[in-house]
């Protein structure tokens, strides 16, 4: 079976209107912008301390690969993001959107290197309800569990020592929560690393093989008070559209994010190996 190996997220969540863009060039495999386009984003951020940002969406033109288009369109969003944050509100459900090279719509390569920071003026704050719709969603409250199941960690389960996804899974009753651990993500984005390709392989092929399996993808992370940026959905969401990408129906597959709400330690975390614990992707085994 062929893997598709999808980074790019490029669906905004919102019915876009009475709203503002601006963009920002970068040059030829850069993610830090030249001094003039950096002096126009400070310019930008001294006239827009009182809007509101509510995405900001990379792109890159076509030289390349398209992983490595994906991941530099998520460092240019990283960059920009990492700019404004102190100076510039951001909305609770800000949009991080890595294009890659499915963002280059122009004929001229330079117009294809940009971030665009989509926004409310300080004027439009008032209307904000009216003039951000959004879209409804899958996903069930936090405090409402998955059709109705109580969630069984997996410690709980008591699998044998060293027992495999598929042995864990076949060894599952609904509600219980398996930790991928080798899902990883780069730091403060949704793009999957490549070590985590293994993993998400072999829960493509476990699904492939179990027609009858459907499952919640539930994102974590760690290391913040807040899930600010809705990361933790984001990184479910990412997971979800590759296995989707691999002839998994939708339906088989819903996520959930819970931000910092579910940590196995205390946070913040007082080593690497705690943070890397809170910082991760389980499953539900919904029906089987």
């Amino acid at each position: 079976m062929k893997f598709l190996f999808a980074f790019a997220f490029y669906l905004l969540p919102f019915t876009f209107f009475g709203q503002e863009s601006v963009s920002f060039y970068f040059e030829n495999n850069k993610s830090a912008l030249n001094q003039v386009e950096l002096t126009k984003l400070n310019k930008w951020i001294s006239a827009n301390q009182k809007s509101k940002i509510l995405s900001i969406t990379g792109s890159t033109d076509e030289v390349g690969s398209s992983g490595y288009n994906d991941t530099l369109s998520q460092k240019r969003v990283d960059y920009i993001f990492n700019k404004v944050k102190l100076s510039v509100k951001i909305r609770e459900d800000f949009k991080s959107i890595s294009l890659g090279e499915k963002g280059a719509k122009s004929n001229s390569k330079a117009e294809n290197r940009k971030a665009i920071i989509v926004f409310l003026q300080e004027k439009d704050l008032a209307k904000e309800a009216l003039l951000i719709q959004p879209k409804v969603e899958e996903e069930v409250p936090k405090d409402n569990p998955t059709n109705g199941l109580i969630p069984i960690e997996e410690k709980d389960m008591n699998f044998p020592e060293g027992a495999t996804l598929e042995e864990k899974i076949q060894l599952s009753r609904p509600g219980t929560l398996i930790v991928l651990p080798e899902i990883q993500f780069y730091k403060n984005s949704f793009g999957i690393m490549p070590s985590s390709q293994r993993e998400i392989f072999e829960l493509i092929r476990i699904m492939t093989m179990n027609p009858k399996l459907y499952i919640e993808i539930q994102g974590h992370i760690c290391c913040v008070d807040k899930d600010i940026r809705n990361l933790s959905l984001d990184r479910a969401r990412q997971v979800k559209r590759i296995l989707q990408s691999n002839y998994i129906l939708e339906r088989r597959i819903k996520v959930k994010g819970f931000g910092v709400s579910k940590p196995k330690f205390a946070i913040p975390e007082a080593t690497e190996e705690q943070a890397a614990a809170n910082r991760r992707v389980e499953i539900m085994i919904l029906e089987m």
